[in-house]
């Protein structure tokens, strides 16, 4: 796989940005979008849209970047001993992915707790791990459930719960166009799925009412 390094100095801001995107599946992508514009009557020669299948084609590896990320190896690179067994919770993790059906996508926050058994992670790598699979195409509900699970697996904690709270731009652009819809999904394990009391201060801790 050939990397491309695309370097671009902005001489009025002062700046070198330096970027790198797989050469053969820019120019890939870079090809179909130039025929997608074709067949939706525009014309890909025209000023504005010259460097648009390229832009398009290196948005979407940024876009899609969590396939080359592993989740588990993220929390495991940060595992420490830890007698704490209290719960711990990352809330209003930003979250940005791409619904697989419609291509357009999703947005949103996620809350991640975990009660520790003898173990704790960085808390910055909760929200990689969020990071590395809503960098994919996904569906709200298997995302939730992948978060749920990578860290139930590398930490084996007393219990894991996820809630996530998206808007989806295939509602509220397309289909019936509702532009204040907004879906929740959660995923429990351990003391989150089998105590009422457990789920009901994580509830509470991110300010949502369970009655």
């Amino acid at each position: 796989m050939s990397v491309e390094n695309t370097k671009e100095t902005n001489s009025t801001v002062g700046y070198l940005r330096v970027d790198q995107y797989n050469e053969e599946a820019t120019s890939a992508i870079s090809g179909h979008y130039r025929d997608i514009l074709l067949q939706l009557g525009e014309d890909p020669e025209r000023e504005g849209l010259i460097k648009t299948p390229d832009r398009v084609a290196k948005a979407l590896q940024f876009l899609t970047q969590g396939y080359d990320m592993n989740p588990d190896e993220i929390l495991r690179s940060a595992i420490f001993e830890e007698e704490y067994r209290q719960m711990v919770l990352v809330k209003d993790i930003d979250l940005f992915s791409m619904c697989e059906h419609h291509m357009l996508p999703f947005f949103g926050k996620a809350h991640v707790a975990y009660i520790p058994n003898g173990y704790i992670t960085g808390l910055s790598k909760i929200a990689r791990v969020v990071e590395a699979f809503s960098r994919r195409l996904q569906v709200q509900e298997r995302l939730t459930v992948q978060i749920r699970n990578s860290i139930q697996e590398a930490l084996h904690p007393l219990g894991v719960a996820v809630v996530i709270e998206a808007q989806h731009m295939c509602m509220q652009m397309r289909g019936v166009q509702k532009q204040n819809s907004a879906t929740t999904t959660s995923a429990f394990t351990g003391a989150f799925l089998n105590s009422a009391a457990t789920r009901e201060e994580f509830f509470h801790l991110i300010g949502k009412n369970l009655r």
